[in-house]
């Protein structure tokens, strides 16, 4: 999924309608106080004059920046309502101006800060009372100057912890969303990996039978014609089973999760999408394409058969399958043994060999990554998969998965049920 354009650029448009915002309320505000202004007002103070109005323009111009650096728009406020109220004009045209301010430093700063800042409103309050309204009103202007700082520093305190709690749970959710994007690309990565191992064990042990059948053909075409042709048949065989596993897993990849769970009919009923999975019960086949490549191999199987799940079963095959390969290109001359054991305590299979040790130059060249799947599919199953020459010569590959109802036998990443 394509993530969104450009999300570094989002949070700058939000930075901009907050301006946009407070520029018009500043011009609504200049406006409003201008009007009130024009009003006559109560005795003793003086009608707006020149200096009156360039003083509640001022204070409305602050406003704009109350969101981008609250505490020096408060104090701007302030010091211009305090020059307002000393030059005899009425208080309460301006006075909005410190209330609003007030809120914006309680909601964007802490407790401390918007104390302070209503102490700084409710002594600029005591001073126009003081200075202009006698000490009979003093009471009034007394509550006022309490009530009102604080009914501000209230609402601000409350407005900013709504934001703090949005901030947090917005930053939680991008946290959240960049997680699962990590998953899923790692599951995507996983998967991939799966279908690479699949396709490199699918195509990699039957193109070496079938590049080996053919060099074989090739050889003897004129000299000996019946083992031509035979060998001829066994890369037809070859590559037909080649093709229905290739066919198997795109089924597999194509399959969604819409489709029906249960039996029913489907857009592709071929019988590709129902061949199961390889498992040990066609070690045969696997034996016999082997052996008519021209390597003998031998199969003991110990035990009663464990009743191993798909994948399991799969792992164990594809096991096999690859250390065959690599005996077919690397070992030469050689003659493979292919052991079996089902035991309660789980399931080992160990592969021979004979050979030539592995380091001799190879028949057929190999990518080197075929032990690496090997193990990386045994871990799966919590299992594990040891390589290397044997001491009387040849070379040995073992795997090691644990019973199916053992403790952590269970594929890695699935939840127990």
């Amino acid at each position: 999924m394509r993530p969104e354009p450009e999300p570094r650029q989002r949070p700058a448009k939000g930075r901009h309608r907050p301006l946009a915002v407070d520029s018009l309320l500043a011009t609504a505000y200049a406006g409003a106080s201008l009007l009130l202004g024009q009003e006559p007002p109560p005795a003793p103070w003086h009608a707006l004059d020149a200096t009156g109005t360039a003083l509640t323009v001022l204070v409305s111009a602050a406003l704009v920046a109350r969101r981008i650096a609250p505490v020096p728009v408060l104090a701007t406020v302030l010091a211009l309502w305090a020059l307002y109220i000393a030059g005899g004009y009425w208080p309460v045209v301006n006075s909005p101006a410190s209330l609003l301010a007030l809120y914006t430093v309680a909601a964007a700063r802490g407790t401390r800060t918007a104390g302070a800042g209503a102490a700084a409103v409710g002594a600029t309050w005591l001073f126009a009372g003081a200075v202009h309204a006698g000490y009979g009103s003093m009471k009034t202007v007394l509550v006022q100057a309490l009530a009102f700082p604080l009914v501000m520093v209230f609402f601000g305190r409350t407005a900013g912890r709504a934001a703090e709690r949005s901030h947090r749970l917005a930053e939680l959710t991008r946290r959240l969303r960049a997680e699962q994007e990590a998953r899923a690309l790692q599951a995507v990565t996983e998967e991939r990996l799966r279908i690479a191992r699949e396709l490199h064990d699918v195509v990699a042990h039957h193109m070496s039978v079938v590049s080996l059948q053919a060099g074989m053909a090739s050889y003897v075409f004129e000299g000996d014609p019946a083992t031509a042709r035979a060998a001829l048949g066994t890369i037809a065989a070859t590559s037909r089973e080649a093709l229905e596993e290739l066919r198997r897993l795109l089924t597999l990849l194509r399959t969604g999760p819409e489709d029906p769970a249960g039996p029913g009919p489907h857009e592709d009923d071929s019988p590709e999408r129902y061949t199961p999975a390889p498992g040990l019960d066609r070690l045969g086949e696997l034996l016999g394409r082997v052996r008519a490549a021209g390597t003998p191999v031998e199969l003991h199987v110990e035990g009663e058969p464990l009743a191993l799940p798909p994948g399991m079963d799969l792992c164990a095959y594809r096991v096999v399958q690859e250390a065959l390969t690599n005996v077919l290109r690397h070992a030469g001359p050689a003659t493979a043994t292919v052991t079996v054991r089902h035991r309660p305590q789980g399931l080992t299979v160990r592969i021979t060999d004979d050979g030539r040790a592995p380091a001799a130059p190879a028949r057929v060249p190999g990518t080197g990554h075929g032990l690496i799947g090997m193990r990386e599919r045994a871990r799966i199953y919590r299992g594990t998969v040891s390589a290397g020459p044997r001491p009387q010569g040849g070379f040995e590959v073992l795997l090691s998965l644990p019973a199916p109802d053992a403790e952590g036998t269970r594929p890695h990443g699935r939840p127990s049920p």
